[in-house]
């Protein structure tokens, strides 16, 4: 047991030396990444030289150990105060001018080699006094080619002649102008003075006479205007009078039309209602002769038409009533002269309910208060007291064949030959 600990404590321990070590490596590997991996700002420049020289605007870059070494320069602006005194301007005035200007390491690609060469490693101060040196000697050339007045007056030509002037021999210092802006143009001998207080009093002269043509042309204006408001008005007067004597005359005329068109309105209308009145008469008299013939002429035609229908559909009724009783009665005289024998017995056996119902009212006539029977024991006496009805009805019956010499009974039993009709073939 004891040696397995030993043991694995050993080989943590290996473990962790190992680990330490590779963490060590790592740092060491970042550590010369870091100074091998270069970056560039956009205002900065990077040169890489020792092989060749190499230039990075705002960019990284790889360098080469142990053969190359690695530098910067900034791009970034710089003031540059120029003040000269006493420069000869053209015709010898000595002028005294104050400027700025603002200039930096250029970063086109063909100057900046010429920057490298004369600037790398150099202080910031000393590529100012270069530039303002050199910006100093072109400009006392350029003024030794203009007048006090061009300088004065026109300061912008007088930067761009400069600008012009210095900008090559800036490029060659690996330099780039960016702008150049004059301050300040004075003489110690007062000529820009005198020119000014010449021009002051050219400008009063000036403002002066231009015064007074003014007031003159004002007056003479106002004269003018005067004069012209005057006519004016009397020709907007006179206008207005003759558009007052226009416009009465129109008033009149239209007044006079009115009146006129009003008069034809009115004897138009008059007509009008004379002829609308017309009209409604004689549309009157046409709804009177219309309502008369619908309610007397119409109804009596009406009443003719139907009357004589009527006439005609009874007299239709009553022929075709009689063709139709005169043809009943000879069907029937045929069916009773085919029926022979026969044919009283059928006609009787046609009406036999009628006959029956009418002999039985006349026995149900016959109405019996109270009856007292008395039987000897055998019942015979109630069944004689219910057949004297249809004894009663035979009674009937007799009475009537008596009357009409008509035998029903022997007609519906068939016992007897029925009666011969009249005309009959005997």
């Amino acid at each position: 047991m004891p040696e397995l600990s030993i043991f694995g404590l050993s080989t943590v321990a290996s473990y962790a030396a190992i680990g330490f070590g590779a963490l060590f490596a790592l740092l060491i590997f970042f550590k010369w990444v870091t100074t091998l991996l270069q970056i560039c700002p956009p205002n900065e420049v990077l040169i890489f030289y020792g092989k060749r020289v190499r230039v990075i605007f705002g960019g990284r870059g790889w360098r080469i150990p142990i053969i190359e070494k690695s530098a910067r320069m900034s791009l970034n602006n710089m003031e540059v105060p120029i003040s000269i005194r006493g420069a000869y301007s053209q015709g010898g005035i000595p002028l005294n001018v104050d400027a700025i200007a603002n200039v930096k390491i250029s970063s086109d690609q063909k100057y900046i080699h010429n920057a490298l060469e004369r600037f790398l490693g150099r202080d910031v101060s000393e590529i100012r006094r270069v530039a303002k040196e050199t910006l100093e000697g072109h400009l006392r050339g350029v003024l030794a080619r203009l007048t006090p007045e061009e300088v004065n007056e026109d300061r912008l030509k007088f930067a761009d002649e400069l600008s012009r002037e210095s900008e090559l021999d800036l490029s060659k210092l690996g330099i780039h102008l960016d702008t150049l802006k004059i301050q300040h143009v004075s003489d110690d001998v007062q000529y820009l003075n005198s020119i000014g207080r010449e021009a002051i009093a050219s400008v009063i002269r000036d403002a002066e006479i231009a015064e007074s043509d003014a007031k003159r042309l004002a007056e003479l204006a106002e004269a003018e205007a005067t004069g012209r408001a005057k006519v004016a008005r009397s020709e907007a007067e006179a206008n207005i009078a003759r558009i007052k004597n226009d416009l009465r005359r129109i008033q009149a005329d239209l007044e006079a039309e009115v009146s006129s068109e009003e008069e034809r309105t009115q004897a138009a209308a008059r007509q009008a209602r004379a002829e609308a009145e017309q009209e409604l008469q004689g549309l009157r008299a046409q709804l009177e002769r219309l309502r008369l013939q619908v309610d007397q002429v119409l109804p009596a035609e009406a009443n003719l038409v139907a009357q004589e229908h009527r006439a005609r559909g009874e007299a239709a009724i009553l022929r075709e009533r009689g063709q139709a009783s005169s043809q009943a009665l000879d069907m029937m005289t045929q069916a009773w002269s085919d029926a022979g024998k026969d044919a009283l017995a059928i006609y009787l056996m046609e009406d036999v309910e009628k006959i029956l119902e009418t002999a039985a009212r006349g026995v149900a006539k016959v109405k019996v208060n109270e009856v007292n029977m008395i039987d000897s024991g055998d019942g015979k006496t109630l069944s004689a007291y219910v057949s004297a009805y249809p004894a009663m009805l035979a009674a009937v019956l007799e009475s009537v064949t008596t009357a009409t010499g008509i035998d029903i009974q022997a007609a519906l039993s068939g016992r007897t030959e029925s009666p011969k009709l009249e005309g009959e073939t005997k």
